[in-house]
């Protein structure tokens, strides 16, 4: 039983370490690298990685596939730069996929800290993703907030991954515009529409959402920054989206 993870990376000279020492349970490591202009291409080669420099883009599903393509695993794993795989989460893994079973593909939960505070509550609290399938099954679709499609069984693992996203707030407003262009972008190609309400009222909603239904105001002043980052990006994406339609 053979394991390949893929890691897409564009300047993550300060993540990639951490990433990849905390894989050393796979048998191969891919990076996708979107021509990093730091030292996070030299770094992944000098802990073995195989790297493979490909333009995003504005494509994650399609970075994603050109990954899964090169993998050689029974078992192919998606990990971000900004996430690591605990002991516990490791143990799992292995134990899982020693036994025979008819599962195609895992889902995994995610565990975020926001400048050094653990998140218990609001938008990703409860939130899994499929990230662990086994090769050359599924295919990733949407350019952004992509999702991985395989057919067949699937389960969730109990033990999460731990992620450590945007560490500054200039990071994460930068972010935050990238993201909600590319979002923009998306639904118009699967033909959502804008609107003057929804740029109006989406944003409160989504505000509203993470903070109170979903418990994000027991993170305390962390879970009011990140309702506002979020909520900011749906008035950014919904904003960009209507402007381009006033336009056509």
């Amino acid at each position: 039983m053979k394991i390949s993870v893929v890691i897409l990376t564009k300047n993550e000279e300060k993540n990639i370490e951490d990433c990849i020492k905390s894989l050393d349970f796979c048998n191969e490591t891919i990076v996708i690298d979107d021509n990093s202009t730091d030292k996070t291409i030299e770094l992944a080669k000098s802990l073995g990685s195989r790297v493979f420099l490909r333009d995003l883009n504005a494509d994650f599903a399609a970075q994603r596939n050109f990954g899964l393509s090169l993998a050689r695993g029974e078992w192919v794993l998606f990990i971000d730069a900004d996430e690591r795989i605990p002991q516990e989460l490791k143990k799992e893994i292995l134990k899982k996929l020693k036994l025979p079973s008819v599962v195609k593909g895992y889902f995994l939960r995610r565990k975020d800290f926001l400048w050094g505070k653990e998140l218990k509550f609001g938008e990703t609290a409860s939130a899994s993703f499929l990230r662990l399938a086994r090769g050359g099954f599924g295919k990733w679709k949407r350019k952004v907030h992509e999702v991985w499609e395989v057919e067949g069984q699937k389960a969730i693992l109990k033990n999460p991954i731990l992620h450590y996203p945007h560490q500054t707030l200039r990071e994460f407003i930068s972010e935050i515009n990238f993201y909600s262009t590319l979002s923009a972008e998306e639904n118009l190609k699967v033909a959502k529409t804008s609107s003057i309400l929804k740029v109006i009222f989406w944003p409160k909603f989504k505000f509203l959402h993470n903070f109170l239904l979903r418990l994000g105001i027991l993170d305390w002043t962390y879970g009011f920054v990140i309702a506002m980052m979020m909520s900011f990006h749906s008035f950014l994406s919904w904003s960009k989206q209507w402007i381009r339609q006033e336009r056509n």
